[in-house]
């Protein structure tokens, strides 16, 4: 094989007072930082951003205390949230009891208020039958009365009339 050479092309490159055109951004790139650092700009970019820092610093300080203060404020929600449970809990015990206490003080009343009208029944039942006794006496009466005047009236003559009248006057006699 046989190497092939060639002919390299030389560009010649403009240059100013001996320096190509990548010299002079390298010189101007030396005298900007140069003049950075004797503006000292390091230190107030350093200053800049120590505030920087500090902002946000500050902002985390006040994010944890933000933070803090809401998982008191959670622990409260739930102590609360515990609390609020149990009295649930224990207003729904009173108010099962108190429906207890109730059914049975109306158990109770129902019971007392039977016993009250069964009584009453009773008694009306008993007037009942005194007044029927009463009535059927009256009518015994009456109807003993009627036989006794008809026997009477019967059995009975001015004679008889006579001597009773004398034995009544003589007992007023007697009596003064």
């Amino acid at each position: 094989m046989i190497a092939r050479t060639g002919t390299a092309e030389l560009h010649h490159e403009p240059t100013a007072l001996g320096i190509s055109a990548p010299g002079w951004v390298a010189l101007a790139m030396l005298i900007v930082v140069g003049i950075a650092l004797w503006q000292k700009v390091p230190a107030l970019i350093a200053r800049m951003l120590d505030g920087q820092i500090d902002a946000i610093r500050r902002q985390l300080d006040e994010a944890s205390t933000l933070r803090r203060e809401a998982e008191a404020a959670l622990a409260e929600a739930q102590a609360r949230n515990t609390a609020s449970r149990g009295d649930a809990a224990a207003i729904v015990e009173h108010a099962e009891a108190e429906a207890r206490a109730l059914l049975a003080k109306a158990e109770a009343d129902a019971a007392d208020l039977i016993a009250r009208r069964q009584q009453m029944a009773e008694d009306k039942i008993a007037a009942a039958e005194r007044q029927a006794v009463a009535e059927v006496r009256a009518r015994a009466a009456d109807a003993a009365a009627r036989a006794s005047a008809a026997i009477i009236a019967e059995r009975h003559d001015a004679a008889a009339d006579q001597a009773l009248v004398d034995r009544t006057i003589a007992g007023i006699a007697r009596a003064h």
